[in-house]
């Protein structure tokens, strides 16, 4: 089972998210935890690889599942752990491999293209300070098939 780990980084109203290139979805920058790293040392290591800001005090507010689905099995399962973070340090990279880098204000972050997932995630991190804990099941083309949150959002 892959792990990986993200950061919803947040800073005056705005939320620093990646437009990646091949749905040109928005997505929360992060990436996959290597051997013996802890999921926090992992969410700072891939946030500065992938934005080159190294974040300061990042907190867990997420713990989720994934799988992906055929009719017939499950072709591919992960656990992803998200923190939420206001401080950092260092200056955003012009260029990043993975997806275009954009400050977005957070009124207007429900309104872009991004997997359903992620949108009950932001739904649940900009409007309360309890962890979430989550499982969604997708097709092939991150069509959402079903989703458990705890607790509830709406």
């Amino acid at each position: 089972m892959q792990r990986v780990t993200n950061c919803i980084l947040i800073k005056n109203n705005h939320i620093l998210l990646m437009k990646k290139p091949r749905r040109g979805w928005y997505a929360i920058p992060g990436g996959k935890m290597e051997l013996g790293e802890s999921i926090k040392e992992s969410v700072v290591r891939e946030y500065q690889e992938e934005t080159a800001l190294t974040l300061i005090d990042p907190e867990l507010m997420g713990s989720f599942t994934f799988t992906i689905h055929t009719v017939e099995k499950v072709v591919q399962e992960w656990m992803m752990f998200t923190f939420v973070c206001e401080k950092y340090e260092g200056n955003l990279i012009e260029f990043c491999r993975e997806g275009e880098l954009e400050w977005v204000p957070t009124e207007k972050v429900k309104y872009l293209p991004m997997a359903e997932g992620d949108r009950k995630i932001f739904q649940h991190v900009l409007n309360s300070s309890s962890m979430l804990y989550g499982s969604f099941s997708y097709t092939e083309d991150y069509e959402l098939i079903n989703l458990r949150l705890d607790p509830i959002v709406n």
